[in-house]
């Protein structure tokens, strides 16, 4: 069990994020586990081939192997901001301590034996750090950039639709909407993170509370550490859509507002930034602009900011007028 206490100051500071890097990692499990994480087949099939001549596919994949309790933490660092930069995040990991990073690893192993060649790595903390640093990166690059832009799209449709449960039912109600394990009473926070046993009590005291979605983790993690900012990675909404291939069917609809109008409203089956919608679209940012503003001013969409992007969103009566199509 890991219980966070936080007092009125720290729930006011609570804030979102999502990390590519984070991604990255906890993709990992559902490489290693296709049967539970049967949403992900899709991504799982095209990147299981990708990976089948990789020299160090062992290596990799030994950072999520059966005696692993948890990702070594330094190689997902705690957010500095709600939308990370990936090559942020990946100096981040190159500038850990080598010993430290060392550490982190034998403590995900929990005291069990390490394979041959994460030991032989132990041996020379830099090499350590620097060789999964490097190997994460390469992952990121050929498995996880290529989607990255749908990712994102889901958990900012994520952050957004907490955002706004927030500020309508409180804190309490974002909380324990987290995981079904997740228990929120006189301030007290408490999430029994995975089968493993850990007990873990800490005050938050003023050094940031995150709260960070994420497409491949089936239930809340929360990596624990006195010296950073408490952070809980939970299951974002919307995953079942991520992989879909929904084309837009012309009808009553492309009548009615248009058929790049239209295409714009099926489009946002998540919320979406303009610059994602126009990569989406294959077209300028100020034509999906102008069509947004019209669809705005007609009640069709509306838009609330998440950091520095703003992300539009169906309204009712356009899931109304979409459910209306032949």
């Amino acid at each position: 069990m890991i219980s966070y206490r936080l007092g009125v100051d720290d729930l006011a500071d609570m804030r979102f994020a999502c990390s590519p890097l984070l991604e990255t990692a906890t993709s990992l499990w559902a490489l290693y586990e296709p049967s539970a994480h049967v949403l992900h087949l899709p991504w799982i099939r095209q990147t299981k081939a990708l990976l089948q001549d990789w020299p160090d596919r062992e290596l990799l994949m030994s950072l999520v192997a059966p005696q692993v309790q948890w990702l070594p933490d330094f190689l997902t660092p705690r957010p500095t901001s709600p939308l990370p930069d990936v090559d942020d995040e990946l100096r981040r990991v190159r500038s850990t301590p080598p010993r430290r990073a060392v550490a982190d690893v034998r403590s995900a192993y929990s005291g069990r034996p390490l394979p041959v060649e994460l030991e032989r790595l132990c041996a020379r903390p830099r090499l350590l750090r620097d060789r999964l640093a490097d190997l994460l990166t390469s992952y990121w690059t050929s498995a996880v950039e290529p989607h990255w832009p749908r990712m994102r799209a889901v958990l900012e449709a994520d952050m957004v639709y907490r955002a706004r449960l927030l500020a309508r039912d409180g804190a309490g109600a974002v909380l324990t909407g987290l995981d079904p394990s997740a228990q929120w009473s006189d301030g007290v926070l408490r999430l029994r993170v995975s089968s493993y046993e850990l007990d873990y009590d800490a005050e938050v005291q003023g050094r940031g509370f995150w709260l960070v979605p994420t497409v491949f983790a089936k239930h809340a993690i929360s990596p624990v550490g006195a010296d950073e900012p408490p952070t809980v990675a939970y299951p974002a909404r919307g995953i079942g859509t991520l992989w879909e291939q929904r084309p837009s069917e012309p009808g009553a609809l492309d009548s009615l507002i248009g058929p790049a109008r239209a295409a714009l409203l099926i489009a946002l089956e998540c919320p979406a930034s303009t610059l994602e919608l126009a990569r989406r679209r294959q077209v300028t940012p100020g034509a999906i602009s102008q069509q947004l503003a019209t669809l705005l001013t007609n009640g069709l969409v509306s838009k609330a900011r998440a950091g520095r992007v703003v992300l539009y969103a169906r309204t009712e009566l356009a899931d109304q007028l979409i459910g209306k199509r032949p």
